[in-house]
């Protein structure tokens, strides 16, 4: 007689047990692998935004009054100090001007802005590789004589251009009216009483960038959809000639600060925060800026267990220049990226005429 073997019930509820704990147990590490790598996945998409921001703003800063005459130096940037936009956050705000994109030097030999028209120096369009098409619709920045003690500059938009062959007779038409929407630093945008004043002056490539953060998603003036403006809160963007670009979402605070010999007495003096009552010849020894840009993930930490410390503000907002902390955890993961630069072209011409 043959016998047959098998479980028991007592056995197969036992064995049932173990591989249940260990289902549990693979489950239970699964899960805790899972949420630690839903944490640091958005903690590093978080941080190349940030390092990708302030990459492109140390950028735009060292080239800050790139091909602007010595004498029109003050009017390469422009700050804001803690901005309020009705949020705890208040942000700074950065404006430059220069010839960031596309460098352009052309010397006015005589201009008649009623007409929109500008007669270059014979030869001036021939020093640049660019065909007549590239100066269509760009956005130029036409600056008088220094010489004339005008300081206001026209922003206009070029229709096209004009020259003999063999590069004489040049001339540039624009449109009428000065280019919408864009503001240079300073207070510069104006037309002089006397078009004269203009001959002798320079036409430079108009890259007049602004870089700012919008913390409640809903900047006054704007309008979700519109030249670039997203509508979301806690994007940094950069305004090239009153076109928005968003560099960085999750950017909860951005600050500056800067540094030069503002008393002339020869020596730098130290970072400080932009001041409202600095003058424009201040602003034109400024030589350093310094940036801070704070990045917050968009979701708490699901991983995190127990209570951070109370000197580790990796889960609350720090202390940076002049804008305060904030007081409490919200386990929302920080990234704090901090970075300077030299306003190089403050001091060096970019097209090595000598002056300084």
């Amino acid at each position: 007689m043959v016998q047959r073997k098998g479980f028991t019930l007592i056995e197969l509820l036992i064995g049932s047990a173990i591989m249940l704990v260990v289902v549990i147990g693979a489950l239970t590490v699964y899960s805790r692998s899972n949420k630690i790598s839903v944490d640091q996945n958005q903690y590093a998409e978080l941080q190349h935004d940030v390092r990708s921001a302030m990459y492109l703003l140390m950028r735009d800063i060292r080239m800050a009054g790139a091909g602007l005459p010595v004498e029109f130096g003050m009017y390469g940037l422009q700050g804001w100090d803690n901005e309020s936009q009705g949020a705890t956050v208040q942000p700074d705000r950065l404006r430059l001007m220069g010839n960031m994109e596309e460098p352009l030097d052309l010397r006015i030999d005589s201009y008649s802005g009623s007409a929109a028209n500008v007669a270059l120096v014979d030869f001036s369009l021939e020093r640049y590789p660019y065909p007549d098409e590239f100066y269509e619709l760009k956005t130029v920045l036409v600056l008088p004589n220094p010489a004339s003690g005008c300081r206001a500059g026209e922003l206009r938009t070029v229709t096209h251009v004009t020259h003999s062959t063999g590069g004489t007779n040049e001339k540039l038409n624009f449109s009428s009216g000065l280019a919408p929407g864009i503001n240079p630093p300073g207070g510069l945008s104006g037309t002089c009483n006397d078009s004269s004043d203009y001959n002798g002056g320079l036409i430079i490539m108009a890259n007049v960038v602004e870089y700012w953060l919008d913390v409640t998603g809903s900047m006054s003036g704007l309008t979700a959809g519109v030249n670039g403006y997203l509508g979301i809160p806690n994007v940094l963007y950069v305004t090239k000639n009153a076109v928005h670009f968003p560099l960085a979402q999750n950017v909860e605070n951005f600050q500056l600060q800067y540094n030069g010999d503002l008393d002339e007495d020869g020596q730098l003096d130290g970072f400080t925060d932009w001041d409202v009552n600095w003058t424009l010849e201040e602003v034109a020894r400024i030589r350093q800026i310094r940036a801070w840009i704070l990045g917050r993930t968009p979701n708490p930490f699901i991983g995190l267990g127990g209570q951070p410390p109370n000197d580790i503000h990796h889960y609350r907002r720090p202390v940076i220049a002049n804008s305060p902390a904030a007081t409490d955890d919200d386990y929302h993961r920080r990234f704090l990226l901090e970075s300077s630069a030299n306003i190089r072209n403050m001091s060096l011409n970019l097209y090595n005429r000598g002056e300084r």
